[in-house]
């Protein structure tokens, strides 16, 4: 079936809303398994991937607790990497046009991988459709496998040596990755990287992440000073790479 103005087959929405959905949602396993590692009860787990449910904060999270951060800094830590949901929010907002009373339980399914479907959609009916396939397909899934995880998490021993916290984070940038396209993205996806991997052997963890959260600032003062040197004329870089 195809929307009435023109945009993608239902079908094929709901197949690539479905992928997404079914294979970040089955790293909710590796989360479950890494935060019982990390100290974590199974109730604790569980709650964090229900009510706070965007894995790149969760994982930071447990990251920096099982790191033997400050529980306060590992959580400011997990916070600041959940604010660019806010972000999210306001250019979703405008893209799903939902009822007022929706509103509240569609705003926790704003995370990355909807935010990414929604966006690669041409039409509203589109958008709806990716953003809540996404969003129920993931949030049942990455729920089930953290509970699932979490169980089995004495009998796996050691996720160090099982590399598990790392898929999270890896399936993360898989899905960042292809969404860095203008030069301004990749200068301040490269000095995030830079900051991130260079302070993490001096500061506490959980702190490295807050460091590097200011590339994206600093590069945009910078672009600014460099806009106002030379004028409009050399800004085709960047706009004419943007989404």
């Amino acid at each position: 079936m195809r929307s009435e103005d023109g945009g993608k087959p239902d079908a094929a929405v709901v197949r690539d809303a479905l992928g997404v959905g079914v294979a970040v949602g089955l790293s909710g396993f590796a989360f479950g398994v890494t935060s019982v590692g990390s100290g974590l009860t199974l109730l604790q787990t569980c709650a964090l991937s229900l009510l706070v449910f965007t894995g790149a904060s969760q994982f930071a999270l447990v990251g920096a607790l099982a790191g033997g951060g400050n529980p306060f800094t590992a959580a400011a830590g997990a916070f600041f990497l959940g604010v660019r949901n806010a972000f999210y929010g306001l250019r979703l907002s405008q893209l799903l046009a939902l009822p007022r009373a929706v509103r509240p339980f569609a705003a926790q399914w704003v995370i990355d991988e909807t935010t990414a479907v929604a966006l690669a959609q041409p039409t509203r009916r589109s958008v709806r459709i990716g953003f809540t396939v996404t969003g129920l397909t993931l949030y049942v899934l990455w729920n089930l496998t953290t509970l699932l995880g979490a169980l089995g998490a004495d009998a796996i021993g050691d996720t160090d040596a099982w590399g598990l916290d790392a898929a999270g984070p890896a399936v993360f940038l898989a899905l960042l990755a292809p969404m860095i396209k203008t030069t301004t993205e990749r200068v301040v996806a490269g000095l995030a990287v830079v900051l991130g991997l260079g302070l993490l052997p001096v500061l506490p963890a959980g702190v490295p992440v807050l460091v590097a959260a200011l590339a994206a600032p600093a590069v945009l003062w910078a672009e600014g000073r460099r806009r106002a040197r030379t004028g409009p004329a050399e800004d085709d870089d960047t706009v004419g790479e943007g989404r």
